[in-house]
C-alpha cells in the first residue's frame, strides 16, 4: 500500500479515480524511487469538476461570512491535528528536512487561521450624494468560480494562500497542486470534508499541468486564475486568462539581490545569510540569491557563509540531524550544476561546495555552494538559481549597487542589511520589489501582503489585501425620499 492509495481527484466532495484510469508518477527525490502514483485526470474530469463549480457557486457566495469563517476555522484545527503524518508525507515528497515541513505546514494552518477572520471583515463603504436623498454604497461580492495552480517546492503554504483566501471571500475553487508534491494538499481536502466544507466548494486534480491549465481556464465557468510558478507558465496562462477577461494573480519567479553595507557585523550577517539561502535547498521563490557585499567586509562576510555552508548536515528529510535535503527534482539539480560551472568559468572563486556530495550519488542532491567574487556576466547573476547556490560579489557605491540589484526583470524581494535606519530606508525605497527584508529574512506570514512587481507577478496573497483578489466591488446608487 502506498501513500496515494486511498486518495484520486477530489470532485464534488469525494474520492475517484480518473475517468481513463490513467495515473502519474511520484519521485522520492532522496532515493530516486517511486513513491507510488496519482490520477491523472482528463477532459471527462475536468468537465464533470467545471459542472460542480458551477453548480456550488451561487449557494456558496450566499453563505454568510461568519458561516464560513467557521468552517475555515474548523479546516485548520483539523489541520494542526493532522500536522505529524501531514508534515513526514512532505519530506518525503519533497526531500526537505521534517523540521521545516512542520514548519511549512504551520504556516499553511496560519493561512485558514487569518482568513478565517477574514471572512466576517468583507465590508464595503458608503458614501452621501452630492444631493439630498441620494446614498452611494460600495459593496464586495465574490468573483466567482477559481481556478488555482501551484507549484513543488512549498506544497502546502501556496495551495494553503489560495484555498483559504478563496472559501473565505465566497468562491468555490478547483486547485491543481504541484504533481510531485501532492500529498498536502490532498490532506486539505480532507480536513475540508471532516469540517463540513458543502459538497463541490473545494475540488483538487492531478495530471499534466499545460492540459488541465488549458481546459479549466478555456471554461467561462471559471473566472478568477491564480498561479504559484514561473515566469513562463505565467505569460502563458495570463494570456488564456486574457481571452476571457479573467481576474488573475499571480506570484512568479524572483532574483532577490542581497545588499549588506559596511556598518554590520560581517560574519554573523553572512552566518544568517547562508542559513537563509540554504533553506529549502535554496528552493523559495523569495530565497536571497544574489549577495552584494561592501568590499571593505567581503572577506569575513565570505568566509562565514562557506563555513555555514561546510557545516550543513545533508542526507535524507526524514533522518534525524539533518538540516539540508536533495532538491526536488533532477531538473532544478542539473540546472544549479550548469550554472555553477558558468560562473567558475567566467572567474568565480568556489568557496564551499561546487557539485554533488560523494556520500549521496542516489537523489538530487547539490552540495550547498558558496561563490566569490561572481561577476556579473555569469548567468546566476540574472538567472533565478532557485536552488543551494549563493553568488557573492562586491560593491563600493550606493547608487551602483542599487542599479545591479534592480537590473533583473525580477522584483518579488530584495534585503537590506544596514545599522544606519537612513541608510536602509534610503534602499528599501530604492530597490525595486514587492517586498524588503531590512537586517531580516523571514519575510513570509499570513498577516503581510505576499506578492512582486514587474516580471514576479501581479496581485497579492495574505494579509488585509489578499481577499480583495478574489472580490469585486459593485457600486450601488439609492435615490429615496
Amino acid at each position: 500500500m502506498t501513500l496515494y492509495d486511498r486518495f484520486g481527484l477530489f470532485i464534488g466532495g469525494s474520492w475517484q479515480p480518473a475517468a481513463g484510469g490513467a495515473q502519474v508518477a511520484v519521485i522520492d527525490p532522496a532515493t530516486e524511487d517511486r513513491l507510488g502514483h496519482i490520477a491523472k485526470a482528463g477532459p471527462e474530469d475536468l468537465d464533470r469538476t467545471l459542472a460542480t463549480l458551477a453548480g456550488a457557486a451561487p449557494a456558496w457566495r450566499a453563505v454568510p461570512g461568519w458561516t464560513r469563517s467557521g468552517l475555515l476555522r474548523a479546516m485548520a484545527r483539523g489541520m494542526a491535528e493532522r500536522a505529524d503524518r501531514a508534515a513526514r508525507d512532505m519530506s518525503e515528497e519533497t526531500g526537505k528536512p521534517l523540521a521545516e515541513a512542520r514548519g511549512e505546514w504551520q504556516a499553511a494552518v496560519d493561512q485558514f487561521d487569518w482568513y478565517a477572520d477574514e471572512a466576517r471583515r468583507i465590508w464595503g463603504h458608503s458614501l452621501n450624494g452630492r444631493e439630498e436623498g441620494v446614498l452611494l454604497d460600495v459593496r464586495y461580492e465574490p468573483v466567482g468560480p477559481v481556478a488555482a495552480f501551484t507549484a513543488w517546492n512549498f506544497p502546502a503554504l501556496l495551495p494553503a494562500r489560495k484555498v483559504a483566501a478563496a472559501l473565505a471571500a465566497g468562491c468555490p475553487i478547483v486547485i491543481k497542486p504541484s504533481e510531485e508534491a501532492p500529498s498536502p494538499m490532498f490532506h486539505i481536502a480532507e480536513c475540508a470534508a471532516e469540517a463540513g466544507l458543502p459538497a463541490g466548494v473545494l475540488n483538487v486534480v492531478t495530471g499534466d499541468p499545460a492540459e488541465i491549465s488549458a481546459h479549466l481556464i478555456a471554461s467561462p465557468v471559471i473566472r478568477k486564475v491564480s498561479l504559484t510558478g514561473s515566469v513562463p507558465v505565467g505569460r502563458l496562462l495570463a494570456g488564456l486568462a486574457g481571452q476571457g477577461l479573467k481576474k488573475v494573480s499571480m506570484e512568479l519567479g524572483g532574483h532577490a539581490p542581497v545588499l549588506v553595507f559596511p556598518d554590520v557585523d560581517p560574519e554573523a550577517t553572512g552566518a544568517l545569510c547562508a542559513k537563509t539561502k540554504f533553506r529549502n535547498a535554496g528552493q523559495v521563490c523569495i530565497s536571497p540569491s544574489r549577495f552584494y557585499v561592501h568590499e571593505d567586509i567581503y572577506e569575513p562576510f565570505a568566509a562565514a557563509m562557506a563555513r555555514t555552508a561546510r557545516e550543513a548536515r545533508i542526507g535524507r528529510g526524514l533522518d534525524d540531524g539533518v538540516d539540508f535535503g536533495p532538491m526536488a527534482n533532477a531538473r532544478g539539480r542539473d540546472r544549479v550544476l550548469d550554472l555553477i560551472e558558468d560562473a567558475r568559468g567566467r572567474g568565480a572563486e568556489v568557496l564551499a561546495g561546487g557539485g554533488v556530495p560523494q556520500a549521496h550519488n542516489r537523489g538530487f542532491y547539490v552540495e550547498p555552494t558558496v561563490l566569490g567574487r561572481v561577476p556579473d556576466d555569469a548567468c546566476i547573476m540574472t538567472e533565478e538559481p532557485f536552488g543551494p547556490v549563493a553568488p557573492i560579489s562586491t560593491f563600493r557605491e550606493f547608487d551602483e549597487v542599487i542599479a545591479r540589484a534592480n537590473g533583473t526583470p525580477f522584483g518579488l524581494a530584495s534585503y537590506v542589511f544596514s545599522g544606519s535606519l537612513a541608510t536602509a530606508n534610503r534602499a528599501a525605497a530604492a530597490l525595486e520589489t514587492g517586498m524588503v527584508g531590512v537586517n531580516d529574512m523571514l519575510l513570509a506570514a499570513a498577516e503581510i501582503p505576499f506578492g512582486g512587481v514587474k516580471d514576479s507577478g501581479m496581485g497579492r496573497e495574505g494579509g488585509q489585501l489578499g481577499i480583495l483578489e478574489y472580490l469585486e466591488p459593485k457600486y450601488v446608487k439609492y435615490r429615496y425620499g
